[in-house]
Formats: structure tokens, C-alpha cells, sequence
């Protein structure tokens, strides 16, 4: 490994961008074995609020301009939103700086495996954000089912649940448009379901991976109101809004899979489930057990084992459970940004070493093969192979 510092360049500096940044923060402290990495630009649009977000998430310096940050950095960072992921990480993977891309990894297949090709072309890491593959409690359930406890894998579900879009007046984001995202709840939500299926039960070629679909997509409302700004600003006495926006994504989905292995699942994701905050769910059974996980319960895994009764409840905290030796004595448990910490240091020990990182471009190229086809089928109303 490397003894050099990493100069990171990161695109976003909102949601992601806080997350990531404290992360590289976090890294010193307890992954002492971590290369350095030094946050050194930071690149947005709005040059005051870049200035006030580069003091806050600890940035050197700042710049407007991605294209003259991606061959002068070690490492680049596209946190933004999903139509600006293509260009930049193209371009940076050109000038052969490995580059770290938020999920989904495109907009659509034909973006996505553009991406994937430059990854493979440039011969360096390129990773793609999928955070909840670093749950100790996933890791786990990997190990589990890997060693044959579950035995044949029969039956797969992965649920997906929010309810911050509920409210018809909840504003208008770029989350609403199939310009700017893509997809709504189907890539937003349900491309970490996807990958965490594919993680837990495909191959490491992905012949286990999901091979056929059958998708349904619903929008609940059409249209919402912008924000304030010059295309739409509130009304001061009555705090209405002057313009609505339309709505042309999907706020739920639901699918059922085939995987190539035999086995078969449904997929759903929601940004309507009322009373649902980040219900992210995952149940898998087999012919000699089960297992379930919800992220609201992190630390947790309930788990069914040939000849038991019932399930027990696993508390995935002890010092050697996978990263826990890292934080705190056994039953202190971690937390949903620990997650981000542990990919930082999963991809970026692969840029120092110059060795290959997973989940790859190429994962998000199957994630998105298999989201696509979710559009397809329901465009067709049948089922449809995945690419």
C-alpha cells in the first residue's frame, strides 16, 4: 500500500456529500491502517455555497469547473445527482483517476454501460456506492449463506420503504424527473435492493444473479410545487406556489424475479409507504433455513437454522463480526454512517494498493440491467429477460 496522501476530489457536497466527507474524517481515527486522504477540492455550481460547505466538511479549497478536477486529483468523488454522473466519472476514468460514483450508477442502461466500459478500459478502481453491503450485519448474512446454512436458496424479497413524498405538496426535486434521475423509487430505492440480493445470493461471475422480471411502476401524483426561486416562487401572504412541476418518474414499484440459480422473489420500493421512514427488508429461505433483516434494526439478524423452532435474534456486535473491531466493545452498536466509513476504507485501500474494489462499475452495470428491464416489462406487461 501506498504511503502517499490521497488528494480527493469530490463533486456534491449535500446529503452525500456530508456523508462521504465524514466518513474520510472518521477514517484516521479508527481505521488507522486506512491511506491518508486529504479533502482537497471540492466542486459545485454555487461558488458562496461552496465556500460555506468546504469550511463545514473540512475541503482545501474549491472549484466550478469538474473538468479541470478530474486529471488533478488522486481520486474523484461523483456524489451528485444521477444525470451528471456519466460525464464526469467518464472523464476522470480517461485520465486514469480512479473514481468513486453514487448509485444508481446512470440514468439509463445505455449511460451505464458507457460507465462501466471506461472502468474497464482505465485499468483502475472504480467503485459505485453501494453503502449497505458494508453492514456488519450483512457480511454476515453473507457468510452465513456462502457456507451452506441456509442451504438451497428458494425464496428471496427485498422491500424498500419511505413515506417522505406522501404529502401531494411536499415540493418538487430533481428525484421527480426522468431527465435529471432517470427513475424514482425504482432507482433511487430499490438499485440497493438489487444489489444487496445480488451480493448476498449471486455468484462472484453472477451466474446466481437475477435473470428474469416481471415489473409494475405507479405514479400517485402528477405534478408538485417548486421550491422558491425565479421558476416558482411562494406567494408572501398565502405561501402557496405560483408553478407546479410535473412529475415523470415512478413512486413505487413492485416486481417479481427469477434468479438463475431457481430461485424466485419480489422486489418493492416506496416513497408513499406512510409510516415507513427507511424500511429497507431483506428475507431469504432456503432449504435448510432462513433469515431476515431490516435496516431500522442495522445491528441485527434474524436468523432460522435446520432443526430450530424459531428464529433468534443475532446482535452483530461482537469483535469479530466483520469491522466491529474497528468501533466498540461488544453490544455498543454501530450506526447507518458507519456504513460509509467502511467503504471508504474498503475503496480507497484499493486505489492505494492499485488493486480492484466491489461493488464495481461493473455491479452497478448489472444493477441497472436489471432495473431496466423492470421498465421494460412494464411497458409490455410481460415478463422480460434481463440484458
Amino acid at each position: 500500500m501506498t504511503d502517499d496522501t490521497l488528494d480527493v476530489g469530490m463533486l456534491g457536497y449535500r446529503f452525500m456529500g456530508k456523508a462521504h466527507s465524514n466518513a474520510l474524517a472518521r477514517l484516521p481515527m479508527f481505521f488507522p491502517d486506512a491511506p491518508a486522504a486529504n479533502r482537497d477540492v471540492l466542486v459545485g455550481r454555487d461558488e458562496a455555497a461552496l465556500d460555506d460547505a468546504a469550511g463545514r466538511l473540512g475541503f482545501d479549497r474549491i472549484s466550478t469547473d469538474w473538468e479541470a478536477v478530474v486529471d488533478d486529483v488522486d481520486v474523484f468523488y461523483n456524489l451528485g445527482p444521477n444525470h451528471v454522473h456519466a460525464a464526469p466519472s467518464i472523464a476522470a476514468l480517461e485520465a486514469g483517476t480512479p473514481v468513486f460514483c453514487e448509485k444508481p450508477l446512470a440514468r439509463t442502461l445505455d449511460e451505464a454501460q458507457r460507465m462501466a466500459d471506461a472502468a474497464a478500459d482505465a485499468g483502475v478502481p472504480a467503485g459505485i456506492a453501494f453503502n449497505y453491503r458494508f453492514i456488519p450485519a450483512i457480511r454476515y448474512a453473507r457468510n452465513l449463506i456462502a457456507d451452506g446454512v441456509l442451504g438451497e436458496v428458494r425464496h428471496v424479497r427485498g422491500r424498500y420503504l419511505q413515506d417522505w413524498l406522501v404529502d401531494p405538496e411536499a415540493p418538487w426535486s430533481w428525484r421527480n424527473d426522468a431527465e435529471l434521475a432517470g427513475s424514482g423509487a425504482l432507482g433511487d430505492l430499490g438499485a440497493h435492493t438489487v444489489d444487496l440480493l445480488h451480493f448476498l445470493v449471486g455468484d462472484a461471475d453472477g451466474a446466481g444473479d437475477i435473470e428474469r422480471v416481471s415489473g409494475h411502476l405507479r405514479t400517485f401524483v402528477d405534478e408538485r410545487p417548486v421550491p422558491g426561486g425565479d421558476d416558482g416562487a411562494l406567494d408572501a401572504e398565502s405561501g402557496d406556489a405560483t408553478e407546479y412541476r410535473a412529475v415523470t418518474v415512478d413512486d413505487a414499484y413492485s416486481a417479481q424475479v427469477e434468479f438463475a440459480e431457481g430461485a424466485v422473489g419480489t422486489l418493492e420500493a416506496s416513497r408513499f409507504a406512510t409510516g415507513h421512514k427507511n424500511a429497507h427488508t431483506v428475507e431469504i429461505e432456503g432449504s435448510t433455513g432462513a433469515l431476515k433483516f431490516d435496516l431500522e434494526r442495522l445491528n441485527e439478524l434474524e436468523l432460522l437454522r435446520e432443526d430450530s423452532r424459531g428464529f433468534e435474534t443475532v446482535l452483530v456486535t461482537d469483535p469479530e463480526d466483520p469491522y466491529v473491531d474497528h468501533w466498540w466493545p461488544p453490544g455498543h452498536v454501530v450506526g447507518w454512517e458507519h456504513t460509509f466509513v467502511h467503504e471508504n476504507y474498503e475503496f480507497l485501500g484499493a486505489v492505494a494498493d492499485g488493486g480492484s474494489h466491489e461493488p464495481s462499475f461493473a455491479d452497478g452495470l448489472a444493477v441497472q440491467r436489471v432495473l431496466d428491464a423492470i421498465e421494460r416489462s412494464d411497458e409490455t406487461g410481460a415478463w422480460v429477460e434481463v440484458e
